[in-house]
């Protein structure tokens, strides 16, 4: 018994010490075009599905069905959302594509019929995955009107998206609310609202070329 319980302790020693001088020599690939090992995907993923659900088990959900909740949700979510996780009308952005590992598509997906998880994920974000913690500048009443507003977007078609959109406030949350980009009218969605800085007039064509605020033009493909 002393041997096997020596034996593994050195097998593990030499594991470890194997994974650390892989890591240090830099035969991780960190990019983000180069996806985990299966084997490794798996574990990444039952680590954060377990992680969610014991955080989120005690979270007690509002009425999701209040309409000036999913009035509320539907303008943050097109001003903050729609670039990683799209929208009826929206088949892909420059954010959905070159992020690893890849946005949930929300349009189809929603809330996957756990509303309290996804008020936790839309409050404290994910590591390493692009998902912000909106919760440092969003109160819980608007992460709710998102997640009530989630509820509904499998069920919406780009026209009623867009009517839910224009019907809302736009981008309000009482945090700090900056400029986003537009994501939907760079890659041909018909949803409206918010600021016109968001959202051109109809007619109005949408450019192939916008600038950064460090004065770098990014142009757009056709």
């Amino acid at each position: 018994m002393k041997r096997t319980i020596t034996t593994l302790v050195v097998a593990g020693a030499v594991t470890c010490a194997a994974a650390m001088g892989a890591a240090y020599s830099g035969l991780v690939n960190v990019g983000a075009d180069d996806p985990h090992f299966p084997a490794v995907h798996a574990f990444l993923a039952m680590a954060r599905d377990r992680s969610i659900a014991v955080r989120a088990r005690d979270i007690v959900v509002p009425d999701l069905q209040d309409q000036a909740l999913i009035r509320t949700g539907a303008g943050n979510y097109n001003a903050m959302c729609i670039g990683c996780h799209l929208a009826p009308g929206v088949d892909k952005t420059e954010l959905s594509q070159a992020l690893y590992p890849s946005p949930p598509n929300l349009a189809t997906g929603g809330i996957d019929g756990d509303p309290a998880a996804a008020f936790w994920i839309i409050k404290h974000g994910i590591k390493a995955t692009g998902m912000p913690a909106w919760g440092k500048s969003m109160g819980d009443e608007y992460i709710w009107g998102i997640v009530a507003f989630l509820d509904q977007l499998p069920k919406l078609d780009a026209q009623q998206y867009s009517a839910l959109v224009a019907s809302s406030s736009g981008h309000r949350h009482g945090g700090g609310e900056s400029e986003m980009h537009n994501h939907e009218s760079q890659h041909g969605s018909h949803a409206t609202g918010g600021s016109e800085a968001h959202h051109p007039a109809p007619g109005v064509p949408v450019p192939k070329a916008h600038t950064h605020r460090d004065g770098k033009q990014h142009v757009h493909g056709n």
